[in-house]
C-alpha cells in the first residue's frame, strides 16, 4: 500500500473552520475531492484543494512503482491547532483588548485505493 503526505504549517485561518472543510473531503477519491472543494464557498477550501495536489504530486514523486493519481484516496486529513498570534488593540479611555488570531496545520494522507482494496 502506498502511502503520500504532505503538510502545511502555520495557515492563518482557524482551526474550527478549516476542520468544517476537511471533513467534506475524508475518505472520498482525490478527483471527487478536488471538484468538491471547487464548489465550496469558504476560505479554507482552496487552501485544502491546493495541499491534496501537493500530495498527490509526493506520490508521483516518491514511489518505486507508477501511482495513478486516479487510485488515490484521502486515508487521513486532520487539522490540528497552530500558535496562536496575539495583538492588541487600543479601546476607550486608554484600555486595550487582546484580539487573537489563530493558525492551522493541516495534513493530509493519500494512500493507494487499489491496494487498499
Amino acid at each position: 500500500m502506498a502511502e503520500s503526505r504532505a503538510k502545511l504549517r502555520r495557515v492563518r485561518m482557524s482551526p474550527r473552520k478549516a476542520r468544517i472543510v476537511a471533513n467534506l473531503v475524508r475518505g472520498r477519491n482525490v478527483e471527487d475531492a478536488v471538484a468538491l472543494l471547487s464548489a465550496v464557498p469558504r476560505k479554507p477550501a482552496p487552501v485544502i484543494s491546493k495541499l491534496i495536489m501537493s500530495a498527490v504530486a509526493n506520490a508521483s514523486m516518491g514511489g518505486e512503482r507508477d501511482i495513478d493519481p486516479r487510485d488515490l484516496k484521502i486515508a487521513q486529513i486532520f487539522v490540528d491547532e497552530g500558535p496562536t498570534y496575539k495583538r492588541w488593540r487600543a479601546r476607550a479611555m486608554g484600555r486595550a483588548t487582546r484580539i487573537i488570531k489563530r493558525t492551522s496545520h493541516i495534513t493530509v494522507v493519500l494512500s493507494d485505493e487499489a491496494a487498499a482494496g
